[in-house]
């Protein structure tokens, strides 16, 4: 584990490759059921660059009526598919590290990334309990992850974060400032058709 910066947590390679393609033919299996879609901004109706899907019992979405959670896909109606168990076991092992016991995730949040596509700076805070860490699992293509602090006009720092990688914000860096400002197409040939899936699990209720 690598702490970037207070409440930063890093664990380079915590997925060995074959656990990366086991956990990829989970999250594929699951949207089929729960397909990947292109969100758009509230204010401008400007869609996503990066195209969305969740898993668990809620789901984050995005649209012109604003950022909420709900239990169904906009697209389908449907209830959002259960969160892969290799998840779930990962919240187990590291949502402590910020010296709490968290209850477990109620939204995965499925992010791909093509070519081009990025995430501005933004912070996670549509989540009534923010008590608990949000951690991201990067799986295929490497991305350039900005992180800043609680003020969007502070300073902010750059780093790599490679297929396999696990990066948490919690305590003090709940709320921080971040965003992928690109993806580093053919570094990783994981992804069908290329790209990179971001997997970010949040405790959403108290």
């Amino acid at each position: 584990m690598l702490t970037v910066a207070p409440g930063i947590l890093l664990w380079r390679e915590w997925l060995a490759p074959a656990a990366q393609k086991a956990l990829l033919d989970d999250v594929l299996a699951r949207l089929e059921q729960a397909p990947l879609y292109r969100p758009i901004m509230p204010g401008t109706g400007k869609p996503f660059s990066a195209q969305e899907s969740n898993f668990g019992p809620l789901g984050w979405v995005a649209d012109k009526a604003g950022y909420r959670y709900q239990p169904t896909h906009p697209v389908t109606a449907r209830p959002w598919p259960d969160m892969p168990p290799a998840l779930a076991a990962l919240w187990q092992a590291l949502a402590g590290a910020w010296g709490t016991d968290p209850p477990p995730p109620a939204c995965c949040l499925v992010n791909l990334y093509r070519d081009g596509a990025r995430m501005g700076l933004h912070q996670d805070r549509d989540e009534a309990d923010t008590s608990a860490p949000v951690i991201g699992v990067s799986l295929g293509d490497s991305a350039v992850f900005r992180i800043g602090g609680t003020s969007r006009k502070g300073p902010t720092r750059s780093l790599t974060l490679a297929s396999g990688d696990v990066i948490g914000l919690g305590g003090p860096a709940r709320l921080a400032f971040h965003g992928i400002d690109r993806v580093r197409a053919g570094s990783c040939g994981l992804i069908p058709g290329g790209g990179r899936l971001s997997l970010t699990l949040r405790h959403v209720r108290a």
